[in-house]
């Protein structure tokens, strides 16, 4: 007995680890499943039987592929919009000091701790008063608004985690400030910015509550048509999509680790 207690609190920390992660794999194991089910009404509850249909014809549902294909666009533009300048105020944020500095800093990060729906009904209410269209234009700046401080705080902490001295080592080499940045700053940096917008993207691609405030009458993206067809039935389809888009984290992620685990064994 005193062997069996032993080893449970010597590999106490790793159960723990594997049933957390066994239950943030679990619901996406199950819309798996659930692609392959041909239900016999029109809800996807219960399972019925075994088919391959969803996945042989998967925007066999009107609209379903157009509203993913546009969420698609607008997680990209939004992923490089918030990129581009949330990297340009982490790196303002962390290098430099300047006026108003601890302010920005705290107007950045207000977005995170804010409910989504103030922010999207003050988004929405901005849009109103300055009379611009609903649409696409509307969604997407307000895609980049909320993604932006994600950004900043993933590359900030990346970069004041940087060593100033092989920037200054680049320089006594005579590197000039263009050399210095693409050669070595940027490389250092670059996990944080990658890690800033993979959730951007991640972020944009699944949100509901802003899109829906700022979104008009005829711009229905992926989550706003499976909130729809909640309503009437979910089709086998929408399952297919979340079985994909898992499936293409997970590689990105794997791929991810084992770049960076070859850089490691390089180094």
């Amino acid at each position: 007995m005193s062997t069996v207690s032993h080893w449970f609190r010597r590999n106490l920390v790793t159960l723990a680890g594997v049933l957390a992660l066994g239950y943030l794999i679990l619901p996406n194991l199950v819309v798996l499943a659930f692609s392959f089910n041909k239900p016999e009404g029109k809800f996807n509850y219960e399972w019925s039987k075994f088919s391959t249909d969803a996945w042989t014809d998967p925007c066999g549902v009107a609209d379903m592929c157009g509203s993913l294909g546009l969420s698609l666009q607008i997680a990209l533009l939004a992923t490089l919009g918030a990129t581009v300048l949330g990297t340009m105020v982490a790196f303002a944020l962390a290098r430099h000091r300047f006026r108003g500095r601890s302010a920005t800093t705290a107007l950045i990060f207000l977005p995170m701790a804010m409910p989504e729906v103030v922010m999207a009904a003050s988004l929405g209410t901005l849009f109103l008063n300055m009379r611009i269209p609903f649409g696409f234009v509307t969604i997407l700046i307000a895609h980049i608004m909320f993604c932006l401080s994600f950004v900043v705080t993933a590359v900030k902490a990346r970069v004041m985690s940087m060593d100033p001295r092989l920037e200054q080592a680049a320089q006594d080499l005579y590197a000039t400030p263009v050399q210095t940045f693409l050669k070595i700053t940027l490389p250092l940096a670059a996990p944080g910015i990658a890690a800033g917008a993979l959730l951007s993207f991640a972020l944009s691609f699944d949100d509901f509550i802003i899109t829906q405030f700022n979104s008009g009458p005829t711009t229905v993206t992926f989550p706003m048509f499976v909130w729809g067809a909640s309503q009437r039935g979910i089709p086998v389809q929408v399952n297919v999509i979340g079985t994909t888009m898992f499936a293409a984290a997970v590689v990105l992620t794997v791929a991810g680790q084992w770049i960076g685990n070859r850089r490691k064994a390089r180094a």
